[in-house]
């Protein structure tokens, strides 16, 4: 898969803080959601992918080390939500509650 993010995945993404990193991939994630809930499967699939891309950037950022277990669960149970089963009953307003905290914090700098 080829990388969208090229100017993040050179070395922007570890100028943001974990609050901002949290926060631009909820964005990618309400995108999915938006696009999911329109039935349009194309764009849905391609802000996922973007939302697990930063995930994923986040997961490798030495800075996040010890959040690496939730980083793992998080990207886990969005998979099941967004791509598989729902084994874990996700909802859209629990990612949606669960990322809104993130963008709070990223906005008064924590």
């Amino acid at each position: 898969m080829e990388v969208q993010h090229k100017n993040l995945a050179a070395g922007g993404w570890q100028k943001l803080s974990f609050f901002e990193q949290m926060a631009n991939v909820g964005s990618e994630v309400e995108r999915t959601i938006k696009w999911k809930n329109k039935n349009n499967n194309e764009y849905s699939r391609m802000a996922f992918d973007r939302a697990l891309e930063l995930l994923d950037f986040t997961i490798a950022d030495k800075r996040n080390i010890g959040r690496l277990k939730e980083l793992m669960r998080v990207r886990e149970t969005l998979a099941d939500y967004l791509a598989f089963d729902n084994d874990y009953h996700s909802t859209d307003k629990s990612w949606q509650n669960y990322f809104y905290a993130f963008n709070f914090a990223a906005r008064i700098n924590l």
